[in-house]
């Protein structure tokens, strides 16, 4: 037995898209987010138990990808996961994710500007 999945209204919000939105509007909301993504990752990349070099901090870079589609940022060490997730022996510090979930909800909201 087949399940079929039928959206209604996709043919309206793609005809939106055609008729209202550019490319380059969503590379430039993509770009915008993904550099305020890095700096978010940056400010909470302060830790607190050991020594501090700021190394990881530094190495937090963006790459746009994708002709402008697709952006990442995070850190790029070796131990950054480490630091993220924690071990046996030291807790988590999470930097990536806070950072990650503010930036979310603003990355949302400017793709639906876009829509409206």
């Amino acid at each position: 037995m087949a399940r079929l999945v039928y959206f209604e209204g996709i043919e309206n919000l793609s005809a939106k898209f055609k008729k209202n939105i550019t490319l380059n509007d969503v590379k430039r909301v993509v770009r915008k987010n993904g550099a305020e993504l890095q700096q978010k990752i940056q400010g909470h990349a302060d830790f607190v138990k050991g020594y501090q070099t700021g190394t990881t901090k530094r190495s937090v870079d963006l790459k746009i990808e994708d002709g402008g589609l697709t952006a990442s940022s995070g850190p790029q060490t070796e131990y950054s996961p480490y630091l993220e997730y924690g071990t046996r022996y030291m807790s988590a510090q999470p930097f990536v994710k806070s950072g990650y979930t503010e930036q979310k909800g603003a990355f949302k909201s400017d793709m639906q500007k876009l829509v409206k």
